[in-house]
């Protein structure tokens, strides 16, 4: 019982460590996508090059 237990244990802290990357992602996805509304508010073309990369970049390593 005690080798479940532990199994359980690594489960759930490998569960909750998936689920922590995942809201960090969708945060800096939202933070991202706010930068890049303000970069063409402003017309400013290299902010807005350099964001996408960043939001495609992220996106990618979610997969």
């Amino acid at each position: 019982m005690g080798k479940m237990n532990v199994t359980n244990e690594m489960m759930l802290s490998l569960f909750a460590e998936m689920l922590l990357d995942e809201a960090l992602r969708n945060y800096k996805e939202q933070v991202l996508y706010k930068e890049i509304d303000q970069a063409l508010a402003k017309g400013d073309e290299q902010s807005f090059i350099a964001l996408t990369t960043e939001l495609n970049t992220l996106r990618s390593l979610g997969k």
